[in-house]
């Protein structure tokens, strides 16, 4: 997610609507998230789900485990809502390759499914940590996909068929913003908890690799004048 925000999303806006417009689109998706994550209530979890758990003699850690899965539930419904703000404008881009052919759409809608397995990841993993249910962490990823779809809603029927490129490259730059601050805010954070500072640098630029490639691959399945 580090990885398209800083190296994708914000760095094409910039490209695109120079370096004073793109930044201030950038940090209004930073302020607008913050807003977004300080009104969202946290979870609770459900009294029946820790009947499986084998019982503790230390009630304080059995508190302090409720927490946790608290704080990593949380994380999760947080990254959910990134994660669908980003979908969104992928299904544009779906639906625009498609006009220039068949097989640009399907190549696109291929790639960019890839493109989404760690994307679904990060959101069914934090989940399924909290609840102990594969069912909702499948339920909340697949809610988190459907913004796709809507985004081909959008820009087939309710926008003008002469989008402004920079009011588009405005709200990309946004989400860049918005999955930034997700990622430091919520991710890292329970990340260092987990699984220490050192593995956790160590697999954060293990991810930033991995979706560099996505996004390569992304890229070269494009046509010449449909670029990301």
């Amino acid at each position: 997610m580090l990885s398209i925000s800083f190296l994708d999303l914000a760095h094409n806006a910039i490209n695109s609507i120079g370096f004073l417009k793109g930044n201030l689109w950038f940090f209004a998706g930073v302020i607008f998230f913050a807003f977004v994550a300080h009104f969202i209530p946290e979870p609770t979890l459900a009294p029946g789900s820790d009947t499986k758990r084998k019982k503790d003699d230390d009630e304080g850690g059995k508190d302090i485990m409720k927490k946790h899965r608290r704080q990593v539930l949380f994380s999760g419904i947080i990254t959910a809502i990134g994660i669908s703000l980003h979908n969104f404008p992928e299904g544009m881009a779906v639906f625009l390759g498609s006009i220039k052919g068949l097989r640009v759409g399907l190549n696109l809608a291929l790639a960019i499914a890839l493109h989404n397995i760690p994307e679904g990841i990060a959101v069914a993993l934090p989940v399924y940590f909290a609840t102990q249910s594969k069912w909702q962490a499948f339920k909340l990823a697949t809610l988190s996909g459907f913004a796709e779809p809507l985004g081909v809603v959008i820009v087939a029927y309710l926008f003008p068929s002469s989008l402004s490129p920079e009011i588009l490259e405005g709200l990309l730059g946004s989400v860049g913003g918005i999955m930034a601050f997700l990622t430091l805010h919520e991710m890292l954070p329970l990340a260092f908890d987990y699984a220490g500072q050192k593995q956790a640098v160590k697999v954060v630029f293990l991810g930033m690799a991995c979706m560099s490639a996505s996004l390569y691959f992304l890229e070269i399945s494009l046509p010449e004048d449909l670029s990301l």
